[in-house]
């Protein structure tokens, strides 16, 4: 699987940073901080400014109440991906579906 790197908080990759993968259907892929459960991530609530126009994330963000959300989907363990994301000991990743945003109040 090959990323594309849409943003994070640093240039070091060493953070919370938003991919999409090359991958048919393309998905999200999501950098954050591990948590007990290998599948949920915790993610600042800045990084989703860096999603796709009128997308969003294609599964439910619980917001822990101070700045964060956890975000949970499919462990990521692919290889190449991982290696692209030099994840350190505290993080992993997790893939989730590529949504689209619907507004309610468009036409």
């Amino acid at each position: 699987m090959r990323l594309t790197r849409l943003g994070g908080d640093s240039e070091s990759g060493h953070s919370p940073t938003l991919f999409v993968s090359d991958t048919n259907p393309p998905a999200y892929i999501v950098q954050g901080w591990s948590t007990d459960r290998p599948d949920t991530i915790e993610i600042p609530h800045g990084l989703l400014s860096y999603l796709q126009p009128r997308t969003c994330l294609g599964a439910l963000l619980q917001d822990t109440g101070r700045g964060t959300f956890l975000l949970s989907g499919e462990l990521v363990t692919d290889a190449e991906a991982l290696e692209r994301m030099g994840l350190p000991s505290h993080e992993s990743a997790v893939e989730v579906p590529i949504g689209r945003q619907v507004r309610r109040d468009a036409a």
